[in-house]
C-alpha cells in the first residue's frame, strides 16, 4: 500500500458509527492487517486487537525461557502460567494496544527477526491456540471491536458482523515488512524477508489447527494497488452496508 501520513489518511476517511459491532480482518503476514485495523478502529471509535501480538508474546517468552518451539505441552504451559493481559481500548500508544505477559510489559522485541521466524511454529499448536482464542473471545464479547489475525473470521469470531480477508502479493508484502524492520533499526535484506514470508505462508496455510483461509462469507480486498486510506474507506463502506 502506498504511504501517506496518518493525519492525511484520517482526514479523508468518512467515519460514522457502523452497524457492524464486531469486525474480523484476516490475511497473511504483511498484508496490512494491523495498519488497516488500527485506523479503522480509530475511525469508528472501536477497540482494536491484533491477535498476532499474543502469539508473538508467547514466542518471545519461549525463546527467553528456552522452551523448544516444537514443544506443544511446554508452550501451552507457558501461555497458561504467564497470562497475557491486554489494553485494547482506544490507546495512547500508536500501536493501539499494550500487552503484558505475567505482568511484564512486552516491547518491540516481539517483532524481532527471531520471533518473526518462530511465531508460526508456535501458532500452529492447538494447545496454544485454545488458550489464546478463549481470551480473544472474551475481549470481543463487549462488541465495538476490530480484531485482526489469521483465523478471526473462521475460528475466533465465526459470527462476526463483518469479515474481511486482505490479500497482497508476496513481493509487495516483503517490501512492506522490510520497510517496517528498517524503521525499527533492523537491516534485513529483501531476499531474506521474502524467504521468511514464504515460509510463514506455507506454515500458516498448511497447519492442521486453524489454517489461514478466507471465511466463506468474507469480503476479499486486494491491497497491492490501494493505499492505506483507500483500504480503510473500503472496509468502512462494507461495515455501513453490513
Amino acid at each position: 500500500m502506498k504511504e501517506r501520513t496518518r493525519e492525511a489518511i484520517m482526514s479523508t476517511i468518512v467515519g460514522e458509527k457502523s452497524a457492524a459491532q464486531t469486525i474480523a480482518i484476516d490475511g497473511p503476514v504483511a498484508s496490512g492487517k494491523s495498519s488497516v485495523g488500527r485506523l479503522l478502529a480509530q475511525a469508528l471509535g472501536y477497540r482494536f486487537l491484533d491477535t498476532g501480538v499474543m502469539y508473538r508474546a508467547v514466542t518471545r517468552l519461549a525463546l527467553k525461557e528456552g522452551v523448544p518451539l516444537d514443544d506443544e505441552e511446554g508452550l501451552a504451559k507457558l501461555a497458561r502460567e504467564s497470562p497475557l493481559t491486554l489494553d485494547v481500548d482506544p490507546a495512547p500508544s500508536p500501536k493501539g494496544w499494550a500487552i503484558r505477559a505475567g505482568g511484564v510489559l512486552m516491547s518491540d522485541e516481539i517483532f524481532s527477526p527471531e520471533v518473526e521466524r518462530g511465531v508460526s511454529l508456535v501458532a500452529r499448536h492447538p494447545g496454544v491456540r485454545e488458550i489464546l482464542v478463549a481470551q480473544q473471545r472474551v475481549i470481543a464479547a463487549r462488541g465495538g471491536i476490530v480484531m485482526v489475525g489469521r483465523d478471526i473470521g473462521t475460528v475466533v469470531l465465526p459470527k462476526a458482523d463483518l469479515k474481511v480477508f486482505l490479500r497482497a502479493s508476496p513481493e509487495v508484502r516483503a517490501r512492506r515488512r522490510q520497510q517496517e524492520l528498517q524503521e525499527k533499526g533492523k537491516n534485513v535484506g529483501l531476499d531474506e524477508v521474502l524467504s521468511d514470508i514464504s515460509q510463514r505462508d506455507t506454515l500458516d496455510t498448511q497447519r492442521a489447527a486453524s489454517p489461514l483461509r478466507p471465511a466463506p462469507d468474507a469480503a476479499i480486498v486486494d491491497t497491492d494497488e490501494l493505499d492505506l486510506g483507500q483500504v480503510v474507506q473500503r472496509i468502512l463502506d462494507l461495515a455501513r452496508s453490513s
